[in-house]
């Protein structure tokens, strides 16, 4: 409850409308076209603005042709170094808390291929694209770092956003002295980009100092302050629309020069611009998933009991910034060992810097452990389910902190259950089709952590018995219009069809950041929090009125449901809202809340989803080609408001742990730097016919500890379990173990 509820004499409780699968509120608007994304926006007057993109890696800008671009028919304005008006925030200087240096043509440096060298801005898309390629750039070129080879190795203090580098817990080498077995390997995963449907978009229109940004936007409230900082305004004159994303992964939570040049053109010419980076510009100023080296270590005694273990990390970022993947933390929460030690190495490349991406660390860490895992089961001759069973960690590594909820044991069983895993041999290749494939089971672990971010929100009760809710939440598919409405509406004691939901603009009340899997706890936890407070205030009207029937049960308490309020003691003794609000004369009552999480219990608790991933897989014996035929995810992420859009998170989690494992990966051109595979031909990412039958089992699971509501987080836990499920399940099948992805064909064959 928020503190004004708290304080209330009024004990509100109200009836549950969450839990229930409905439908998405903005599915018909987006499969009947009529959901506005950034780039559909046209105001009068608008140009077009195109990113001039280097294509080299290293080097510098000798010369532009900018006369020939500007002479072009229809192109208003080149920006270059040479004429780029002023910022008021130098863009090399770091802004917390997301905060990375931008490339906005500070100088004529070139770091990587597709950072902008300029931007032409014109009448039509058409003018600033031939005006673009009229630019002609000349490179005086330096050799690029572009691998281990020829990388800079460097040790971070910190890693991913604001984590430790380097943990250890207990003396790693005495464990390792201890084992009687010792698995060590090495493995590699590639460079990954977001490539969401909607490529990064923004339409900026100034009117005096004041600006509004139509653009996709997961972290609305910190990216306003960021813009105003950047041009030297109030952060209250800044407005950005965000009210659909075409999926975002985490790139669209971090500024981007692009984004910023095209506001800063805006300005400058005092008309509307709009820029929509082409697809091959994905790859390079918008964030991606840094390439990783690992080595694990793991050393088990007689009983297969982990004694130590050891996880490097290497993992690229470019020459000017950092973001380090903090893949090596994966191994710190979730087996139980004697000792652990964790660290982390960067590799600077000239590569555009990394970012978040769905499950930063997470992901590429996981993939790796789960690998590790399977090897080490194999060395004490244990089955995998049974091998990490034997090392359940009751409390978390190290800290021995508790956990604030863990049904995971509940995940093996009931994923193995379904799966069929008790019918699986200990040994490769035992099990073959009808057609002679060979085929695999594997497993792995899923986990992510539940982090929960400072968030705000309005609920309005209207006197009409509806109501209106508030918060500047972002809804990139994830379905947060329609879980944050019912969340809304169980406060408010409401059907969620009386309940109108605002979000989408920076204005509205803060609705925290649209990533860590954290949306729907953080702005959640305000909307209800502001729904009670409402009620609450209803309730005060009631209490003291004579005329009502809830006269005098201030200290008794209401309870709120469908639209009414009844006295606990004598819930024939009840009120609808409409009357309440009609006979008190007011047309509306209005609730608020901020809400963060209490420091004590995120210092007292471990707090984290888990899951369990069964995955079948059949290779042809021949040509080594992979397919997944069938994966079984079993999941406990606390409370679940909509279970409809939950399973396809998790779908869509497992899906993209194929894509990790058998698909996805940047290529990149050693000599020059470049991305070969720039463009959704080449860049490999699962279709349809690469999706096999996907289960997703919801296992019930309570925590009074993660936040009031009990909710964790689900968008990014089922790719965690799934890529070292398909990995193991791969050696199951063949019985070579493949320590690169995605993995390829000749792979298999080698092997």
């Amino acid at each position: 409850m928020s503190p004004e509820t708290a304080s209330s004499p009024l004990y509100v409780r109200h009836g549950s409308n969450a839990g229930q699968p409905l439908t998405r509120r903005d599915g018909v608007l987006k499969v009947t076209g009529r959901a506005t994304y950034a780039a559909d926006n046209h105001p009068e007057g608008m140009l077009y603005a195109v990113a001039a993109g280097s294509r080299i890696a290293r080097g510098r800008v000798v010369s532009l042709d900018v006369a020939a671009a500007k002479a072009h028919p229809g192109v208003v304005e080149v920006l270059t170094p040479e004429n780029r008006p002023p910022l008021a925030h130098d863009p090399d200087e770091k802004m917390p808390p997301f905060g990375f240096r931008v490339e906005v043509l500070q100088d004529d440096t070139v770091r990587y291929v597709n950072q902008p060298i300029a931007l032409v801005v014109a009448e039509t898309l058409e003018a600033a694209t031939e005006g673009a390629a009229l630019l002609d750039p000349q490179y005086e070129v330096e050799s690029a770092k572009t691998g281990l080879d020829n990388g800079e190795r460097f040790h971070p203090e910190l890693v991913g956003i604001g984590v430790p580098s380097r943990t250890v817990h207990g003396d790693i080498e005495a464990g390792f002295v201890a084992a009687a077995h010792t698995t060590e390997a090495a493995y590699a995963t590639p460079s990954q980009y977001h490539n969401a449907m909607e490529p990064h978009a923004v339409v900026a229109e100034w009117d005096g100092d004041r600006v509004t940004i139509d653009m996709p936007n997961q972290a609305m409230a910190l990216s306003a302050a960021s813009y105003a900082a950047y041009f030297g305004i109030p952060v209250e004159n800044v407005l950005i629309r965000s009210p659909f994303l075409g999926g975002g992964f985490g790139s669209k939570a971090i500024l981007n020069g692009p984004q910023l040049l095209t506001i800063l053109a805006a300005r400058m010419l005092k008309r509307p611009v709009k820029l929509a980076l082409a697809r091959n510009q994905m790859f390079g100023p918008v964030g991606h998933r840094g390439a990783t080296w690992q080595t694990l270590r793991i050393g088990t005694d007689s009983k297969g009991h982990l004694t130590a273990l050891y996880h490097h990390a290497l993992a690229e970022t470019s020459v000017f910034d950092d973001f380090i993947e903090a893949a090596g933390n994966v191994s710190l929460p979730l087996y139980s060992a004697s000792a652990i030690l964790v660290e982390h190495e960067g590799l600077r490349l000239n590569v555009g810097t990394p970012g978040p991406m769905r499950a930063p660390g997470a992901a590429s860490g996981s993939a790796v452990l789960e690998a590790a895992m399977d090897e080490a089961a194999e060395a004490c001759g244990m089955d995998p389910l049974e091998f990490r069973l034997a090392n359940y960690a009751e409390t978390e590594p190290g800290t021995g902190r508790p956990f604030s909820s863990k049904a995971l044991r509940e995940c093996y069983a009931e994923g193995a259950k379904r799966f069929g895993w008790s019918g699986r041999p200990l040994e490769p290749r035992r099990m073959r089709d009808e057609n002679g494939f060979l085929v695999g089971w594997g497993m792995g672990t899923a986990f992510f952590h539940c982090p929960h971010f400072p968030a705000e929100a309005r609920a309005t009760l209207r006197a009409d018995g509806t109501a209106l809710v508030e918060t500047a939440g972002a809804d990139m598919g994830q379905g947060a219009w329609t879980a944050l409405a019912q969340i809304g509406a169980e406060a408010l004691g409401l059907d969620p069809d009386r309940v109108e939901i605002h979000s989408g603009l920076s204005s509205l009340p803060d609705g925290g950041v649209a990533g860590g899997s954290a949306h729907t706890a953080s702005a959640g936890l305000a909307l209800h929090n502001a729904g009670e407070d409402a009620i609450a205030k209803l309730a005060e009207l009631a209490t003291a009125d004579h005329a009502s029937p809830l006269f005098g049960a201030g200290n008794i308490g209401v309870v709120a449901r469908g639209g009414r309020l009844y006295r606990v003691d004598d819930e024939a003794r009840g009120e609808s809202y409409a009357d309440i609000l009609k006979r008190a004369g007011r047309r509306e009552v209005v609730g608020t809340a901020k809400t963060a999480r209490d420091p004590a219990v995120a210092t007292d608790y471990a707090m984290f989803s888990h899951g369990a991933v069964f995955a079948e897989v059949k290779v042809d014996p021949e040509l080594g080609q992979v397919r997944v035929s069938r994966l079984v995810g079993a999941f406990a992420a606390g409370r679940i408001i909509n279970p409809r859009l939950v399973r396809s998170q998790y779908y869509g989690g497992m899906i993209w742990g194929i894509s990790f494992a058998l698909h996805e990966e940047a290529v990149t051109d050693k000599r020059t730097g470049r991305i070969m595979n720039a463009d959704l031909a080449g860049y490999h990412v699962p279709v349809n016919a690469d999706v096999p039958s996907v289960e997703a089992i919801l296992i019930p699971e309570d925590d009074a500890h993660v936040n009031p509501l009990g909710i964790k987080g689900v968008g990014e836990i089922a790719i965690t379990g799934t890529v070292g499920a398909i990995t193991n399940a791969v050696w199951h099948a063949t019985g070579v173990r493949v320590r690169r992805f995605p993995i390829h064909i000749e792979d298999l064959l080698v092997g």
